[in-house]
């Protein structure tokens, strides 16, 4: 009974982290219906017209209010709170980040407080169902698909990609502060890292509540998910670079190499077998730096990567070798198709094997 009652009292006590640019009268409707102990109202920047809203959520609702002096984005303004609660709740298990727009209810935020005492090690989500009339076309598109690349392109499966309503335990709050991204995409940010760490997600489901259709959102579900997207796009550069690096440098040690022979090796098989290994090491360190930014050492990365190339080159053999006859003997038909589809899942393999960070 004790405990219980410990738990019941924790939960309000747990900080409410609100960022704010530019309210309107949702926020202080809003605060006056919460009733937790510790809001953090962050204005970011909102300017002399909005001063009111803040004053009224200090003086009369008891928030504590932090200032930027100009719009720094909900990135910044999550981690001004962050820093402010290490200070301050450090004995406590973490923080609930909420919108300022009415979107997240008293009875969700106390929810996912829940979650976050039972599970201080976890980061955790209140997501929303997308599916019903009432729901902007924008906001269910821009999360469904969202969601479908962040599953592919990171290996992360959340359900709700876009969530403001989140639970972050101390520990994790501490690793955030030094995560890049200033504005929407630290929210993204902050669910890749959670897979380079090894943080478990929790979630909990919640209300799905839009106001005039979510008209005073700042958040553009496409634009500020080009982080995800970001991720594949390096990958193709990386691989098609490494083409070019190929191509130009069989190019060069074929000029080079012309008149040389050393027994039944020709200077095209030679030009042919130095590109591909200097490409491939272009290609490998690419990866490696770039686009997975894995932390794991060279002895361990670079075997597999080797490994994988070998099966790579040998399946797209031995596929084309099998499939052309089928296709009345066009080689480059078959051989293109099959490389594509090869390429697709040497990423996944990549990801999740290749680069992955072993912790």
């Amino acid at each position: 009974m004790v405990i219980r009652m410990e738990q019941n009292k924790l939960r309000w006590e747990v900080p409410i982290i609100i960022p704010s640019y530019e309210p309107d009268e949702k926020l202080p409707g809003y605060l006056r219906d919460t009733g937790f102990q510790n809001i953090i109202l962050v204005n970011d920047g909102s300017g002399e017209a909005y001063a009111h809203f803040f004053e009224e959520a200090k003086e009369v609702y008891g928030c504590v209010v932090l200032h930027h002096a100009v719009n720094q984005g909900k990135g910044r303004a999550l981690k001004t709170a962050f820093n402010y609660c290490l200070r301050e709740f450090c004995a406590l298990p973490g923080v609930i980040t909420a919108d300022s727009d009415g979107q997240h209810s008293p009875e969700c935020i106390l929810a996912c407080a829940d979650e976050l005492i039972a599970h201080p090690d976890c980061l955790i989500l209140g997501c929303r169902c997308f599916e019903g009339k009432d729901v902007p076309a924008r906001s269910e598109f821009g999360n469904k698909c969202t969601r479908i690349v962040m599953r592919y392109l990171t290996g992360i499966t959340v359900s709700d990609t876009q969530t403001g309503l989140r639970g972050i335990p101390v520990s994790f709050m501490e690793e955030l502060l030094m995560v890049k991204g200033e504005r929407f995409e630290f929210e993204t940010n902050m669910l890749l890292e959670t897979k380079s760490r090894h943080i478990p997600i929790l979630e909990v489901p919640i209300q799905t509540i839009y106001i005039e259709e979510n008209k005073t959102s700042h958040f553009n579900p496409i634009k500020d998910s080009l982080k995800i997207y970001m991720i594949f796009g390096k990958f193709l550069f990386s691989s098609l670079s490494s083409s070019v690096v190929d191509l130009v440098l069989f190019s060069m040690l074929c000029f080079l190499m012309r008149d040389m022979r050393r027994g039944g090796i020709t200077y095209i098989t030679a030009a042919t077998v130095f590109a591909r290994i200097l490409s491939a090491l272009y290609n490998y360190l690419l990866n490696l730096k770039m686009v997975f930014q894995s932390d794991s050492p060279v002895k361990n990365t670079l075997p597999r990567y080797i490994l994988l190339a070998v099966i790579q080159m040998s399946l797209s053999a031995f596929l084309v070798g099998r499939l052309y006859p089928l296709f009345g003997g066009a080689e480059v038909l078959v051989k293109i198709p099959v490389d594509i589809l090869l390429f697709f899942l040497s990423f996944v393999i990549q990801r999740e094997f290749v680069y992955a960070n072993k912790r």
